[in-house]
């Protein structure tokens, strides 16, 4: 568990819109313009897609949940994720210099964390003899474009790093993150008895030799 606090009492979100930004600048946390188009702004618009997949994942475990009870123990893991991901969200919305002492955050507990939940959860899954083919069940195929769209972000903070200071864990975040996903899928078809298409290179038509 993280032992950070952050109050976000003071949050207001009003108005909606400012016209700020109709020239293509936008405000980090600390006050600073940015273009919109900027290495950072692209990470935290990545984790910001990153974290609406997620939510849709969560629903529909949700509703999953009324015909398979087994489903329920990813609903407050996929939650708790989403609220982790706005924590680093902020982290990177934020200069180094401009950063709250309690500014919220991803730190190294939540990538233990994630390292256990991958290491319980894989324990009794089959192993694999090939790749995985995404989608032998909605939800599986949910979870696999979280775990696509978690690679880019991950890609982008990357890029972000190569130009500004950037919090370590948010790339160890990321990284054990998409693993996390991956199993979870897995996961998800092992316990609902869908089968997994595993990826058969002579499947296609257009093989040399077919």
């Amino acid at each position: 568990m993280s032992d950070q606090t952050f109050d976000a009492s003071g949050i207001t979100i009003a108005p909606v819109y400012t016209r700020g930004g109709d020239q293509g600048e936008t405000s980090l946390s600390g006050g600073h313009r940015v273009a919109k188009d900027g290495a950072r702004i692209e990470a935290c618009g990545a984790v910001e897609e990153l974290n609406a997949f997620v939510g849709s994942a969560r629903a529909l475990a949700e509703e999953i949940t009324d015909r398979n009870g087994k489903v329920w123990p990813l609903v407050p893991v996929l939650l708790r994720v989403q609220h982790e991901l706005f924590n680093l969200g902020s982290s990177l919305a934020v200069l180094p210099e401009d950063a709250h002492p309690s500014q919220a955050r991803v730190t190294l507990a939540d990538v233990t964390r994630l390292e256990h939940e991958i290491d319980r959860t894989n324990h009794d899954l089959p192993a694999l003899g090939s790749f995985v083919l995404p989608g032998s069940g909605l939800l599986n195929g949910v979870l696999h474009q979280c775990r696509a769209i978690c690679r880019r972000a991950e890609r982008v903070t990357v890029a972000l790093a190569r130009q500004e200071p950037v919090p370590p864990e948010a790339v160890q975040y990321l990284n054990r993150l998409s693993d996390a996903f991956f199993v979870w899928g897995r996961w998800v078809s092992h316990i609902c008895n869908e089968d997994e298409p595993l990826w058969d290179p002579n499947h296609s038509a257009a093989w040399p030799g077919r």
